[in-house]
């Protein structure tokens, strides 16, 4: 247990340097930016050829990628009904948000640390059926409910994924194993070497994206999108925790993919569809907060 509170602490710490070096100016939001796309096009991949190089498939973590896409539209759908009185504005908004899971910003430096290989392996699998909800059911969702300036097509939602480098590193990687194909060691060597630099990176990142402020007339709505997002996520990951017959690390994966922070593609598309973007950036930085307490606490309480 000592080894999960310690990653705890050595992850706030790092946190914490990035948002005061933003404090203090000397990292900008901009330098937030070019640091993200780093981690998306570089770390992040070479952590999943470092990790998926020579993944054993089990027919239990396919299960990971149906709860993914499953969970997805369900807390959806509880979204359409929680939010329905909304103006068609604000409900697409919220409703865009609820689905998907900031798995490979936040989950994977804490997650790595903790579980290794094996966390990233089960949590790469459930993040392939949450990148289908993000691509697929959150985009469609922000572009239906806006203003009517973004159209949607069949073209659109392949055409999305396939620009998303750590999705498509998911589905080479995981073909070349499933077919039997290896890499060549130099491509794993060197993977395993940018890799490193992916839990660091992550973690001074969120630091510098941290900020609280929004509307005092926007606390009633943050609150309700909050209580949703957790209530359903805790209560259903215990539920599947509790219930399914696999091993504790399937069930750790699950009770905890269900309460991470709304997906970082919500800011693209916020800017795409003319939402609120200093209101769905100040709730995915508030869910930061409360996801990583919430880690902490189901680390202390059952692992």
């Amino acid at each position: 247990m000592d080894s999960f509170n310690y990653q705890f602490l050595y992850s706030v710490m790092i946190i914490a340097i990035g948002y005061i070096l933003k404090r203090a100016h000397i990292f900008k939001q901009k330098d937030g930016d070019s640091i993200a796309r780093i981690i998306f096009n570089v770390t992040l991949p070479a952590l999943l050829i470092y990790t998926f190089s020579d993944f054993q498939f089990k027919p239990s973590l396919f299960v990971l990628i149906i709860i993914g896409l499953v969970y997805g539209f369900f807390i959806c759908f509880i979204g359409l009904f929680v939010f329905r009185k909304e103006s068609r504005q604000t409900k697409g908004m919220l409703v865009m948000m609820m689905p998907g899971f900031n798995i490979g910003l936040f989950a994977y430096p804490l997650v790595e640390g903790i579980w290794g290989q094996e966390g990233i392996q089960h949590f790469g699998m459930l993040d392939v059926g949450n990148a289908f909800v993000i691509f697929g059911l959150s985009y469609f969702i922000g572009s239906y409910y806006s203003s009517g300036q973004a159209t949607l097509n069949v073209k659109t939602i392949p055409l999305k994924m396939s620009k998303s480098i750590p999705f498509m590193t998911y589905i080479g990687v995981c073909t070349l194993n499933i077919i039997g194909w290896q890499l060549p060691n130099i491509v794993v060597d060197v993977s395993s070497i940018v890799s490193k630099a992916n839990m660091p990176l992550s973690l001074l990142l969120l630091g510098i994206y941290l900020s609280f402020t929004f509307e005092k007339s926007d606390r009633k709505l943050v609150l309700k999108y909050l209580g949703v997002r957790y209530l359903v996520g805790l209560a259903i990951g215990l539920v599947l925790f509790f219930l399914l017959p696999y091993d504790d690390m399937f069930k750790y994966t699950v009770l905890i993919s269900l309460i991470l922070p709304t997906a970082i593609s919500a800011l693209p598309y916020a800017a795409e569809f003319n939402y609120n973007r200093k209101l769905i950036g100040t709730i995915s930085n508030i869910m930061i907060i409360i996801s990583f307490v919430l880690m902490w606490i189901i680390a202390n309480l059952i692992m």
